[in-house]
């Protein structure tokens, strides 16, 4: 999808680059790639040579040259061949000479060397991961990872709106598969049925060029801290859990949703209203200027009063963005504090021992009167 520039998110690296000292920073994780020049490769064999002063410089494969033109917002674009008939190396071996190459003129450079993760490129199934050649070939950079963390963790105007569109076709696709579930179904079904819609109708969209669903759906007793999607049948009363995300055009969105047919039965029902009360009574706590120990520390407390002590066994927030878990990570025993701008997962949870329990999760925007909750499908567990 091609966006106009977006200069105040441009000229905020720019500026942290010049706080660090930085000429020019090298990228080829393909969330890196996408935030610097809007283009979302296939592969993740493309790079970007950006720096603090001058044009950026994207190189990617030449089947991309297409999609560079029409969607990047760079303008030098160095194309390397997918398949070289002189040249039996892997494709990105040829991508770090242009890169080395395009950084040649700058002499304080920064790389990703302490990138923990990456998003996807398009083709999502295979990621691309960095070679020792990457490393080696910039001997003196220094890390830029905190840097991009830093930057990214605040999000323009332009981003927002392309998260909120990740949150609407999440929803949507939520709103379908619930007037399909039924008992019965496998779980495997109903994560069929979700994810279909997601990247039929959200790719169908006129301001989305691909949308892309992931999921992990439990039913009942399937509800656990981290499992795969099985074949579990949906049963009346007990909630089935969509662990979502959606990704539209490189920007995304990160649920937890359940729904139930019928009537929840009287144990759920009880950890439903618990769970919603620590949820609705912490989340406030995201605002701007506000430690961000306090809410992990306020929600596992709120849990354990519950009668669910050391629940849950996974964060309770983290960012959203170009990546579906990006900084920042909001711990107990950390620093900082929530910025407006930002971005968050909250997922409070509980996981009964043997299987079952609920976890509910939205994206929130910090504004300066609070936080705004982008997705329009309801938190709870909705029925059918």
């Amino acid at each position: 999808m091609s966006w106009p520039l977006d200069s105040p998110k441009l000229e905020r690296v720019r500026a942290l680059m010049a706080e660090e000292e930085l000429d020019a920073l090298v990228v080829r994780a393909p969330d890196n790639v996408l935030y610097l020049t809007n283009f979302w490769g296939m592969k993740g064999y493309d790079a970007c040579v950006f720096p603090r002063e001058g044009d950026p410089v994207l190189i990617c494969l030449e089947a991309s040259a297409e999609d560079a033109e029409r969607t990047g917002w760079t303008k030098d674009v160095r194309l390397v061949r997918g398949y070289a008939p002189d040249d039996p190396r892997p494709v990105p071996a040829r991508t770090l000479e242009a890169a080395v190459e395009a950084a040649r003129p700058y002499r304080r450079v920064g790389l990703e060397l302490s990138l923990g993760t990456q998003a996807s490129d398009r083709m999502v199934g295979e990621p691309t991961t960095f070679t020792k050649a990457w490393f080696d070939a910039f001997p003196h950079a220094a890390d830029a990872t905190p840097l991009l963390a830093r930057a990214r963790a605040i999000k323009t105007e332009q981003e927002v709106a392309r998260m909120r569109i990740a949150n609407e076709v999440a929803a949507d696709a939520m709103e379908h598969v619930r007037g399909r579930l039924e008992p019965g179904m496998k779980e495997s079904r109903a994560a069929a049925i979700w994810q279909g819609h997601v990247h039929a109708d959200g790719t169908a969209r006129a301001d989305v060029e691909l949308a892309l669903p992931f999921s992990l759906v439990w039913a009942g007793k399937g509800i656990k801290t981290f499992t795969a999607t099985a074949d579990l049948p949906v049963i009346e009363g007990e909630p089935v859990l969509f662990e979502i995300w959606v990704c539209a055009d490189g920007y995304w969105a990160d649920h937890t949703k359940n729904l139930v047919v019928g009537e929840l039965k009287p144990e759920y029902a009880e950890l439903e209203e618990q769970l919603m009360g620590v949820y609705t009574r912490t989340l406030p706590m995201c605002a701007h200027a506000h430690p961000m120990a306090e809410l992990d520390r306020e929600v596992r407390a709120g849990l354990s009063a519950m009668g669910y002590p050391g629940q849950p066994s996974h964060p309770i927030c983290h960012g959203v963005g170009a990546r579906a878990h990006e900084p920042p990570y909001p711990h107990q025993a950390g620093g900082g504090t929530f910025e407006q701008g930002m971005v968050l997962a909250v997922e409070p949870g509980v996981y009964w021992d043997g299987g079952g329990g609920l976890r509910v999760e939205d994206n929130f925007l910090v504004t300066a009167d609070g936080v705004e909750k982008l997705s329009s499908f309801p938190d709870g567990v909705v029925r059918c």
